[in-house]
């Protein structure tokens, strides 16, 4: 089996739609010798900045000298992505040998009755078995969906169960009240762990609180009302922290917007808290070092600039409050606003949030079952915006995007990560 074909195989999978419970991959993973079992793990869950936020702990790990795996999904612009070590994403002639493995363990699986791996079970193996056969020091796991039945969580222990922000999103799945949300998040909290959890909605917090009781886990709770921003601005920003009596100054961050200070803040005290347990041994120079190296691509990427090239994977309601306030970072005269939605998600808030902000809205879609026809779309967006222009290609969208645009204005692509891998192809292929 070679790269292409791994890649086809695993998409392939596509049709066996998603899953959630852990019979599945329990049994393709015991049938491959069980690597995920004596590797240590962060393990990130959330509603939003659960990529960032893992981000931020693999690179202050690597930083602390560190051979460091880092799980996160989707990707970008190539698979690879989603399987790294040290910032390095999997070779493809790794991907394949590991691929094809798989792919003999799950024909036994077949003939012994169990149902097909779904593809995000199979990239979830692949990871395992890549972070065990590189012997990495440390992995970070960035949940898929929910956390309780999540792939990812058929880890049996963690060195941290990390919560990042709470919010609506796969209501249909996860359940329509932030207590159920929250529920299925905190499914991750193992018995008598660390969890570090981002500041929640009252229902949220005390279903948290209250797995953690079951769990026997220790509980902290980021005091973001102790970080104090110092400056914001198109390139980054700079915050003050303090945890447990001590001050933290002028730690530097290259991610942008507020809600990344935040992020970066939680990232922080996971560190400081795992190193006073004795689980990892790290200076206080490392942290700062590792957030200020942090890249995280396609959340609040700059792509280039005369005009602005913003792009962001605002996909739901939160996301899209967060681009909206972050926009106050640039300066700009005229917001042309390029999206793509994805039909399950919530268009109609996504929408209203976004669409009067801008002063031309270039309606896209997506290639994939999933999308949202940009004419159906822009049916809901004429209902806060007339000035709209519908162009189903992507490249297209961009061209349209860059001909309404004068220099002094701000170009945003948003609404979809699948939309924006795409744009962020477009545009580096085009430099």
């Amino acid at each position: 089996m070679n790269y292409i074909e791994a890649l086809n195989y695993i998409n392939d999978k596509e049709k066996y739609g998603s899953r959630l419970g852990l019979d599945v991959i329990g049994k393709l993973l015991d049938l491959l010798g069980n690597p995920h079992l004596d590797m240590k793990y962060i393990h990130v869950a959330g509603t939003n900045g659960k990529g960032s936020t893992s981000a931020y702990m693999a690179t202050i790990l690597k930083e602390a000298g560190y051979k460091v795996g880092l799980f996160t999904s989707p990707y970008l612009e190539r698979f690879n992505e989603r399987i790294s070590i040290n910032g390095r994403d999997i070779p493809d002639e790794k991907l394949a040998k590991i691929t094809q493995r798989i792919k003999e363990k799950i024909e036994i699986m077949l003939e012994e009755g169990f149902e097909h791996p779904t593809t995000f079970e199979i990239i979830t193996a692949i990871a395992f078995v890549y972070f065990k056969e590189e012997n990495v020091d440390f992995a970070v796991l960035e949940v898929g969906l929910g956390g309780r039945s999540d792939s990812t969580n058929i880890i049996s222990d963690s060195c941290a169960s990390v919560i990042t922000t709470i919010d609506y999103d796969h209501t249909d799945v996860l359940g329509d009240t932030l207590a159920k949300i929250a529920y299925e998040k905190a499914g991750i909290i193992k018995e008598n762990g660390l969890v570090i959890s981002y500041p929640q909605e009252e229902e949220a917090i005390k279903t948290i609180e209250r797995v953690a009781v079951e769990k026997k886990a220790k509980l902290y709770v980021c005091p973001m009302n102790q970080v104090e921003i110092v400056h914001l601005s198109d390139k980054g920003g700079v915050f003050n922290f303090e945890y447990d009596s001590k001050i933290f100054k002028d730690i530097e961050i290259s991610l942008l917007g507020e809600h990344q200070v935040y992020n970066a803040a939680l990232a922080f005290m996971t560190s400081l808290i795992l190193n006073e347990e004795g689980i990892i041994q790290i200076e206080e120079e490392h942290i700062r070092n590792g957030l200020k190296k942090t890249r995280w691509p396609g959340r609040l990427e700059v792509l280039k600039r005369g005009p602005i090239f913003l792009i962001d994977g605002a996909h739901n309601l939160q996301g899209a409050k967060t681009l909206a306030s972050s926009l106050n970072l640039f300066q700009y005269k005229r917001l042309i606003l390029g999206i793509a939605i994805l039909k399950d998600k919530d268009i109609e808030n996504i929408i209203k949030t976004l669409a009067p902000l801008a002063n031309e809205i270039v309606v896209t879609e997506v290639n994939m079952p999933r999308k949202m026809k940009a004419e159906d779309l822009e049916k809901v967006i004429k209902k806060y915006n007339e000035n709209t222009v519908v162009e189903n290609d992507m490249k297209k969208a961009v061209d349209k995007a860059y001909e309404l645009a004068e220099e002094e204005d701000l170009i945003v692509f948003s609404g979809s990560l699948y939309l924006i891998g795409n744009i962020r192809k477009l545009i580096k292929e085009n430099n």
